[in-house]
């Protein structure tokens, strides 16, 4: 029994076991009653101590996935912790293209003190609603961050929102009607095709290259269909992981400009990015910025901004207060003092070396593998990439014989249309099961003599 115990991850060791061992005997199809090998075996083939398997096995038998039997423990027979198998075939497994960071990647340590101090020290983000705007200490801090890249921002031009995903939907609700035409890119971000269809809005495709948007491809939309506004991924594409090239980026805003066409630049990824690179939001003031903490930080503690010209935000506060009544000052209170303190900036840069170190991996693996890469990604979290198969059924059943779920080939699509390509997470890609994955989907070479 592998569980594969990452003793860099924040997440506890006995916590590690328990997914381990949850994992494994989903993906091992072991039948009720089944008695599992000793504690002292599975501590030694694991480089464990025996304490914290059985601290494990203890919480598997609360959690109704092992039962105890006279010197160890044994597969319950209603299973109910295990995930289900369908033919053989494991709903569960490693998500090769998730599209956030690993709960193992998480670091609890200067959150959990940022949540005490604002508890001790700031009773009325505990209780109190938000301000329309959000927090003025953390507008001040995110002002200060727009700067950095290249974006003259003011207190007024930004508000702050519960994620990105909030960000998206009150623009939506604020610039566009139903009717309205939009760019979007292909492939792309898929809830955000979805909620744009939720608001009745037509979406015009435009191709993603590794340098961003075709521009000529851009240009016949913007002629035949006069779009209101165009949605973009400026750095670390999702899910290409491409970036904006500084001329690309300059003839996307003088064809916008030219059509009176908004541009909404999603910009999520910010802190995964080596380097400053090219912001639409920097060369262009009308650019509206969207960006967020909740890539980097937690999924669990949303918080997201738009910059926009004062106007715009004021009206988008005015729909944030009667849709939500504000976000949370409580989590803008925890992420302001991360700010304020440097350990978001230093844990972001820990993010950033260790990913970088992970795609270096990954890459290879690929090459090695005859994977077609998109571009080689130079930050973010997502390699898009090709197999040799040429099947894509084929190619999910073989993902699935490791141990790896796939997205679906149709995800990223802003028409459902199946593609060949797929996203991988960098931060999941080295897992022993990737590894194998790739390699069993390489083309077999003649061995060398």
């Amino acid at each position: 029994m592998e569980l594969r115990i990452d003793r860099q991850a924040m997440v506890p060791v006995v916590q590690q076991i328990v997914d381990g061992m949850t994992e494994w005997i989903s993906r091992s199809g072991v039948a009720p009653s089944t008695r599992l090998p000793s504690v002292r075996q599975i501590a030694r083939s694991n480089l464990l101590s025996q304490s914290c398997v059985a601290e494990a096995c203890e919480r598997l038998v609360a959690q109704g996935v092992l039962a105890p039997r006279q010197g160890g423990f044994m597969v319950a027979a209603q299973g109910r912790g295990v995930i289900g198998i369908d033919c053989g075939q494991a709903h569960s497994g490693l998500k090769l293209g998730e599209g956030g960071l690993p709960q193992s990647w998480r670091e609890s340590d200067d959150l959990s003190y940022a949540i005490r101090q604002v508890a001790r020290t700031d009773m009325a983000s505990l209780f109190n609603y938000s301000s329309p705007l959000g927090l003025p200490a953390l507008r001040e801090q995110i002002v200060k961050r727009l700067r950095l890249i290249g974006v003259e921002a003011l207190d007024e031009q930004v508000l702050t929102t519960s994620g990105a995903s909030q960000a998206l939907d009150l623009l939506a609700r604020t610039l566009l009607k139903a009717g309205d035409c939009v760019v979007v890119e292909t492939p792309g971000y898929a809830p955000l095709f979805e909620l744009l269809r939720l608001y009745g809005v037509q979406l015009l495709e435009v191709r993603r290259t590794p340098s961003g948007p075709d521009p000529q491809a851009l240009e016949a939309l913007l002629r035949q269909f006069r779009p209101v506004a165009m949605f973009i991924n400026s750095h670390h594409h999702n899910p290409t992981g491409s970036c904006l090239t500084l001329g690309v980026a300059q003839q996307i805003l003088r064809l916008c400009n030219a059509h009176d066409v908004r541009v909404i630049e999603d910009d999520v990824y910010a802190d995964l990015h080596n380097g400053n690179g090219t912001r639409l939001a920097a060369l262009d003031e009308r650019v509206i910025y969207v960006g967020s903490f909740s890539k980097t930080l937690s999924s669990s503690l949303r918080v997201g901004f738009v910059y926009a010209e004062p106007a715009l935000i004021a009206r988008l506060g005015r729909i944030k207060m009667i849709s939500s009544m504000g976000a949370s000052s409580f989590n803008e209170a925890v992420l302001t003092t991360l700010l304020a303190n440097g350990a978001y900036r230093k844990m972001v840069q820990r993010q950033r070396q260790r990913l970088n170190t992970d795609r270096v991996a990954a890459l290879q693996a690929l090459e090695d593998a005859d994977w077609e890469v998109f571009g080689k990604p130079c930050g973010g979290l997502f390699i898009w990439a090709r197999a040799p198969l040429g099947d894509t059924g084929r190619l999910h059943s073989q993902a699935q014989c490791n141990g790896v779920s796939l997205c679906d080939p149709g995800a990223f699509s802003p028409s459902g249309e199946p593609s060949e390509w797929q996203r991988i997470n960098v931060a999941y890609a080295c897992d022993p099961r990737a590894r194998q994955f790739f390699r069993s989907t390489g083309v077999n070479r003649p061995q060398a003599f």
